[in-house]
């Protein structure tokens, strides 16, 4: 143990740190969502909190690590329903719109057509850490002593530059509170969680969240989305150029040709997103799967390009009672969405996707660590774009 005055140094130390921080984010301007700068992607209006808490039932976790001036990470939990999610599974399905991260148990979702764990999202050298927890966690739930065999779903993004990601942080306490704490309601977003150390379009990102709610002549269905924003590109925002506008995008190097400079944001666009989509809409697993392929475009609305260094993961799950699966089922009796009724779903699926990466993106804060400073998106400037373009701000 060190002698009492190192000690009472060090303590001195981290509470003066803890102060700066608290005066940065003091004299850093207000954050706001999308619509509170008139960004609404889409025709179908959003659900009460604008979140994939929405979705009866959806509950989402959050635990933030940020310790001394290297540790900036975090776990983000989503449960499916209030239930065991072993014993009562939902239908589910996982695209890959550029499989360059770890994303694990997705092989067996897609196998199996179904997600009997919560969904836990982290950072890189974590997942299997966070892995291992949740499985000691959910073996430890009532009815689950016969179990052997579970296939615990973990995502993640690379957080390595404002997180000594080497460290390893992630405590299986940490995971553990981030999924006895989910609930549902309004969900934090930004610089917390799993986003707390991520990175997009070369500002702070995080996490982002958003829903739509279709009108009862579509079938009063409601999808909700959360993302973990950790890439690059070029950032449009419905179609506003603002990261040309803001001279931050990527290969932004090699297209102004300049000697001697490099560019804030990554030169090759490189990253990770973690997009989840639920729905109340009884799908199978089938269209699950095309469900999940359509936030590829909702990302791309964004400007990301789905570079050869991002990891783009989608997955999406129905909590329907109506397509529910008892964990010792012989049979399953269901009753799902034909076909057609699906583009409705499809068009809230791409706008839900779009907002929260802006979101993401809006929410997040200037964030220091690791010997690193991400600055925030700048909105006064973001909001100069918007209005150049036509897209006012909300009265």
């Amino acid at each position: 143990m060190l002698p009492a005055p190192y000690r009472l140094s060090l303590r001195l130390t981290a509470a003066l740190l803890g102060l700066c921080a608290l005066v940065a984010s003091a004299q850093e301007a207000p954050r706001a969502r999308a619509r509170d700068l008139g960004v609404a992607p889409g025709i179908f209006a959003p659900g009460h909190y604008n979140a994939i808490t929405d979705v009866a039932g959806v509950r989402v976790g959050q635990v933030t690590l940020a310790e001394g001036d290297s540790v900036r990470t975090g776990v983000t939990a989503i449960l499916p329903h209030p239930g065991n999610a072993y014993r009562s599974r939902v239908p589910a399905a996982v695209h890959v719109g550029n499989g360059f991260g770890k994303f694990v148990g997705s092989t067996q979702v897609n196998e199996l057509g179904e997600l009997e764990t919560p969904i836990l999202l982290t950072c890189t050298l974590c997942v299997w850490k966070a892995a291992d927890a949740m499985a000691e966690w959910m073996l430890a739930q009532p009815d689950m002593q016969q179990v052997r065999s579970l296939n615990v779903v973990v995502g993640e993004t690379n957080d390595g530059g404002l997180n000594d990601i080497r460290a390893r942080p992630i405590t299986a306490g940490a995971v553990r509170n981030a999924l006895e704490g989910a609930k549902s309601g309004p969900v934090q977003e930004g610089s917390v969680g799993a986003g707390t150390g991520t990175v997009a379009f070369g500002w702070k990102g995080g996490i982002g969240t958003s829903s739509r709610k279709l009108p009862d002549s579509l079938g009063g269905w409601t999808v909700g989305v959360l993302v973990q924003a950790n890439f690059g590109g070029v950032l449009q925002v419905e179609g506003a150029p603002v990261g040309r506008a803001l001279d931050r995008y990527a290969f932004q190097n090699a297209v102004a040709m300049q000697d001697n400079t490099r560019g804030l944001a990554d030169d090759r666009g490189d990253g990770s997103v973690i997009i989840v989509i639920a729905t109340d809409a009884p799908l199978s697993d089938r269209n699950l799967k095309r469900l999940a392929s359509r936030g590829m475009m909702g990302l791309g609305r964004t400007g990301s390009s789905a570079s050869n260094g991002s990891g783009d993961y989608v997955l999406a799950f129905s909590t329907a009672e109506s397509v529910r699966r008892a964990f010792d089922a012989t049979r399953l009796q269901t009753t799902e969405l034909a076909n057609e009724p699906m583009s409705a779903v499809f068009q809230a699926s791409v706008d839900a996707v779009e907002e929260a990466v802006y979101n993401a993106l809006f929410m997040a804060t200037t964030t220091s660590g690791n010997g690193k400073t991400v600055e925030a998106i700048p909105l006064d400037k973001v909001r100069d774009v918007l209005r150049a373009h036509g897209i006012a701000p909300a009265s």
